[in-house]
């Protein structure tokens, strides 16, 4: 993944795909979300589903895994390693960042990444990317220990909604 100032750094997570999917599929279901046109997806409306909903890719445990968020735990230890932080954007892959606009860059500078962050906790997978860019340059504009508690402690009852994860 794409850490803060463009470095590079592996992003644990516990595998939810089949071994050797390719994902050309996502890359371009990225590069037209990120363009803000919607590829054909039939779960998605209005520009909002980051994630491909039905990804063929994903195996029957990978999509509990993802739904709960528990593939996110080995996270933790990028925080630990220095990498990422508990709460701020989350980390792009290297063709993202090649579809971004020049301020959509402006949130690899800010802020270090992060497990959790403001747009997961107001929006999940359901607000269209410019307003994911926007609320992520927010948190780093508007940062306090409080709003990172604030954050942390929402960040449960989004996880256990379901809504917006796939």
């Amino acid at each position: 993944r794409v850490g803060r100032y463009g470095s590079s750094f592996t992003f644990l997570k516990f595998r939810s795909m089949y071994v050797a999917s390719d994902d050309q599929v996502h890359q371009a279901y990225v590069k037209e979300f990120i363009s803000g046109k919607q590829p054909g997806n039939s779960a998605a409306e209005n520009n909002t589903v980051f994630k491909i909903t039905a990804d063929p890719r994903v195996t029957p445990v990978g999509r509990w895994l993802r739904r709960s968020s528990l593939d996110e735990l080995p996270q933790l230890i990028n925080v630990l390693k220095g990498e990422m932080s508990l709460v701020g954007p989350r980390p792009p892959v290297p063709y993202e960042v090649a579809s971004y606009q020049s301020w959509h860059r402006l949130r690899l500078i800010v802020v270090k990444p992060g497990m959790t962050g403001l747009w997961q906790v107001r929006g999940r997978s359901r607000v269209k990317f410019n307003d994911m860019v926007r609320l992520d340059l927010m948190y780093a504009r508007t940062w306090s220990i409080w709003l990172d508690i604030e954050i942390l402690l929402k960040t449960p009852g989004a996880v256990l909604s379901g809504e917006g994860a796939y």
